[in-house]
């Protein structure tokens, strides 16, 4: 069983405690400085010696009463921000907890929460984006494509909030198609965008932008990616072919194309793919 116990309450009620005795703390250090200097009783020795003995106490006392003064507003303030970061924590835990209340029917019977955003597709997976809460959230961003492989489609959004983004295609020979922008809140909300589409040798095409409905605007339709083109030189020689086009070198801008050893092309071919 343990025998220490803390809770907001408790640590606040301790600050002000601590504050509480600060006052006290103060008020003592100036009512002590009014004899910080103490005058010796006569002329002699000893009484000067005496005197200047606790004169040099008294500024002592006072040097030390002020650190401990500076620490001790420290610490106030620093138990006094930990209260607040515990209320705060506290208050995110409740919060936590009532949502998943909330959400659990919501999600069992249609698959989305009450409120809260819905989940990001995992990227390479062309997973869609889930539905933003029935009331309010924003979808999910859709989960960009395995290669040549179309992307995620972004989460819908409920009664109020955003489209996800959806998510953009894998790259490939072929480029996968972006996937579609989830659509906006039924009262209010924007579309999510499109995404983009892979790139490849034939460009995949980009996501449609989602749907606004009430109030909101429609998400942008991303354009087709840029096919990827690579282009072959060829020298034909009597004894065949060369090897790609890195092998050559042009002379001059109306000079002729010579291949390995400076043997020169009797017909060049270029391939695109």
């Amino acid at each position: 069983m343990s025998f220490v116990i803390a809770t907001p309450e408790m640590l606040t009620t301790a600050a002000t405690d601590l504050a509480k005795i600060g006052s006290t703390i103060t008020a003592a250090n100036t009512a002590a400085a009014a004899v910080a200097k103490v005058l010796p009783a006569s002329a002699d020795e000893v009484s000067v010696a005496v005197a200047a003995l606790f004169g040099t106490h008294a500024q002592e006392y006072q040097t030390v009463s002020a650190q401990v003064a500076t620490f001790h507003d420290r610490f106030v303030q620093t138990l006094s921000a930990a209260a607040s970061s515990y209320v705060a924590a506290e208050a995110v835990n409740v919060e936590q907890s009532l949502l998943a209340a909330v959400n659990a029917p919501t999600q069992a019977l249609f698959g989305r929460p009450l409120i809260g955003n819905g989940a990001d597709g995992s990227p390479g997976t062309g997973q869609a984006g889930g539905p933003g809460g029935i009331l309010y959230g924003n979808g999910g961003n859709g989960g960009s494509g395995a290669p040549g492989q179309r992307g995620g489609a972004g989460g819908a959004a409920g009664l109020i909030g955003n489209g996800g983004n959806g998510g953009a295609g894998g790259v490939g020979t072929t480029g996968g198609a972006g996937g579609h922008g989830g659509a906006g809140g039924w009262l209010y909300g924007n579309g999510g965008a499109g995404g983009f589409g892979g790139a490849g040798a034939v460009g995949g095409n980009g996501g449609a932008g989602g749907t606004a409905w009430l109030f909101g605007v429609g998400g942008a339709v991303e354009p087709e990616a840029m096919a990827s083109t690579m282009l072959l030189f060829f020298c034909q020689f009597s004894d065949g072919y060369g090897t790609a086009g890195r092998d050559y070198e042009i002379s001059s801008y109306f000079g002729s194309l010579r291949g390995l050893n400076d043997r020169p092309c009797s017909s060049l071919h270029l391939i695109f793919f």
